[in-house]
């Protein structure tokens, strides 16, 4: 069985998650949160796979960068 692997990153001056690499070509989404991002990607995967099976599992390794005040 096939696994659709995608990385994602989120822009934090654009607010959106997007996919940074795919092993699924033309998959290119983004969403404003990240259950958005999901879904969007679970959609598209399907579009783009479509007669290759009925169901195609999706691992998402996702990464952000935040930032922390430390206090005084």
């Amino acid at each position: 069985m096939r696994i659709a692997v995608v990385k994602a990153a989120r822009d934090a001056e654009a607010s959106v998650w997007f996919v940074e690499s795919s092993d699924v070509e033309g998959l290119h989404v983004e969403g404003e949160t990240f259950e958005a991002f999901y879904r969007n990607v679970s959609l598209a995967v399907a579009d783009l796979l479509e007669g290759e099976s009925d169901e195609v599992p999706i691992e998402i390794i996702a990464h952000a960068s935040v930032r922390a005040a430390a206090l005084a």
